[in-house]
């Protein structure tokens, strides 16, 4: 009787002190996703023609981490990563998630825990405010997975600013609501970030809010007056190029209402904000990606490395660098331990947040993986994929091409093809890389009806 009034009395105790902050001990998180942003596409980043003066600030305002890459060198697969922790295969998407349902190439497994759901568990407020891309039907969208608030756009890439159209049809939401906003996208998604801030920051629970801009995606559409500065300011800059600038730098200034948004709700000091990309730029509509080779689609450095910061105002240190190799999918555990939220679920990320403070643990070495399926006759529903360990990268960037070897520390342009030379290090190399594509290719990533339905079995 004693004992079972001792564990009545240690089970009352431990409810009271278990770990549950309160909202003030935890701090609202926000991650900006720049879309199809260049390594070298910021002026902290070494543009000369373009300046990005807020997200410049960002960066010294924190840390500027110069080994980050993007989990995929295209759009849907990074954001599976992001809000899963997990490889993009590993959750169903290999390759990127289109409208037309005969070219697209990933289903977000129903199954897979995301981030917001592990947010909301320990009392966040979650809110995603522009692009998804991550699924159309009812079941995959933000508000069955997790987020509390969407203000946004369903589908994949716009085929204008102004119209929010994708080949004809409108994927603007308000929660399930379809909408048809009048403006940029660029200015609503930073207004609508701006209202939901205020919005939140009057309830007593932290915030989560995930801002994903088009920008700068094709169609490269920037306002007259973006366009007109930019030439302006660069005499001899090619309009291609002057465009781009112009989207990326209207961007730039909305990311800085952002700030300013949460500075004028008294919530600048109390809040971790993230920004990165979710691959490289793409070369053909005039983007740079610094030195680095290729850009967007390819699994060359220049299609996968992206720029990225961290700001916790008293938390992560002012003007710092980190050199540490990150990728998207880290972000879902270093979130969780910023909002000391406990992960019960296997997930591939590695949490970078004692990187992000100073505080660098001594963690085991890892190899990295990068995959993607795509159609067409360039691709023919094949993969290319590649991996980094230590120094050394492998990769194919074309499903009919052979696979290449480099040495980044020794080769960081990727020039010189190890393949031939280093035949001990290609094959331990392509071993471990074959592994990972097994393990993607146990992944279902169409929904089986859609395979039973507008698939089937052709017959002569």
């Amino acid at each position: 009787m004693i004992r079972t009034y001792c564990c009545w009395l240690l089970l009352c105790w431990s409810s009271f002190t278990a770990p549950v902050l309160l909202a003030a001990d935890r701090p609202n998180i926000i991650v900006i996703l720049a879309d199809d942003l260049g390594y070298g596409d910021l002026s902290c980043y070494g543009a000369t023609d373009l300046h990005s003066p807020r997200i410049d600030e960002l960066v010294t305002r924190g840390v500027r981490m110069d080994e980050f890459y993007a989990n995929c060198p295209v759009c849907s697969p990074t954001r599976a990563s992001l809000m899963s922790g997990r490889y993009p295969e590993l959750v169903g998407v290999p390759g990127v998630i289109r409208t037309n349902s005969k070219n697209s190439w990933g289903y977000l497994d129903p199954s897979v825990i995301l981030l917001p759901q592990v947010l909301a568990k320990v009392g966040y407020q979650t809110a995603l405010v522009g692009k998804w891309h991550l699924g159309l039907d009812v079941a995959s969208r933000p508000t069955n997975r997790g987020f509390g608030h969407f203000h946004g756009f369903l589908g994949d890439m716009m085929d204008d600013y102004y119209h929010h159209r994708r080949h004809g049809h409108n994927y603007m939401r308000l929660e399930e609501q379809t909408i048809d906003p009048k403006g940029h996208a660029t200015d609503l998604f930073t207004d609508w970030a701006c209202d939901y801030i205020r919005q939140a920051s009057k309830v007593d629970a932290p915030f989560f809010l995930y801002l994903a801009y088009n920008a700068p995606h094709t169609p490269i559409q920037p306002p007259e007056e973006w366009l007109e500065k930019v030439q302006r300011r660069e005499p001899g800059i090619s309009l291609q190029r002057a465009k781009l600038v112009a989207l990326i730098e209207q961007m730039d200034d909305g990311i800085g209402k952002v700030v300013d948004c949460l500075k004028a709700c008294g919530e600048s000091n109390d809040t971790l904000v993230i920004f990165t990309s979710d691959n490289g730029g793409q070369l053909s509509v005039g983007a740079k990606n610094g030195r680095l080779r290729d850009g967007k689609q390819s699994v060359y450095e220049g299609g996968l490395k992206v720029p990225f910061c961290a700001v916790w105002p008293g938390q992560i240190p002012a003007e710092s660098t980190s050199n540490a190799r990150g990728i998207t999918m880290d972000l879902y555990p270093a979130i969780c331990d910023a909002a000391n939220a406990t992960i019960n679920h296997p997930i591939d990320g590695r949490s970078l947040l004692s990187e992000w403070l100073g505080k660098p643990t001594h963690s085991m070495p890892r190899d990295l993986f990068f995959h993607r399926r795509e159609g067409g006759d360039r691709y023919g529903g094949l993969t290319i994929n590649a991996m980094r360990r230590g120094p050394w990268k492998l990769l194919q960037n074309s499903p009919f091409a052979p696979l290449e070897l480099y040495n980044l520390e020794l080769d960081p342009l990727e020039a010189s093809d190890m393949a031939a030379k280093e035949r001990s290090r290609f094959r331990e190399l392509s071993a471990a890389l074959r592994v990972q594509v097994q393990r993607g290719g146990a992944v279902r990533w169409q929904p089986p009806a859609r395979v039973e339905q507008e698939f089937p079995l052709l017959t002569h």
